[in-house]
């Protein structure tokens, strides 16, 4: 017996990942918790993605998921010259209160074929992409991504996505 096709759907907010579900759904999805209170999972079967029935889970992000910090060296302004931070090393980390919300991605990735980014497609709403897609891609290289372009959250504009 084959494993059926299973898809993670990454939306930019909770409330974003539950319309999507709902619309892709009919309205007929299960929701369960994730690691975060805040962001919720919702799953429904039976949807075709790339000429594959799949399983859907949908769930979001709260905005972005990391943010970017100077090496050690230079996080203590007082201890270097300012003109040194204009070329000095960043990274990108998630903060601990994300920590949660990073930890439902890793855990919910593991299982599936495809990650579909649901972000806005804004310059933030690509680098919110971006870190998702990071993290996913730490946990599964193999994943295959896939960008949803969408304008509005109507169900024909959430179909053509």
């Amino acid at each position: 017996m084959s494993r059926r096709c299973k898809v993670l759907n990454v939306a930019e907010k909770n409330d974003v990942a539950k319309e999507v579900a709902s619309i892709m759904a009919g309205g007929r999805f299960n929701r369960r918790e994730g690691f975060s209170k805040f962001n919720k999972i919702y799953e429904f079967d039976d949807f075709n993605i790339l000429g594959e029935n799949c399983t859907m889970v949908v769930t979001s992000v709260s905005g972005h998921l990391m943010e970017l910090d100077f090496d050690a060296a230079y996080r203590s302004w007082s201890n270097c010259s300012p003109l040194t931070l204009f070329t000095a090393g960043v990274r990108k980390t998630c903060p601990e209160n994300f920590q949660p919300i990073k930890r439902t991605l890793e855990k919910e990735v593991k299982g599936c074929k495809h990650l579909v980014l649901w972000t806005d497609g804004d310059r933030e709403g690509e680098n919110i992409a971006e870190e998702i897609a990071i993290v996913c891609l730490n946990v599964k290289p193999s994943i295959r991504i896939h960008r949803a372009r969408f304008s509005e959250i109507t169900p024909q504009s959430i179909t053509r996505a």
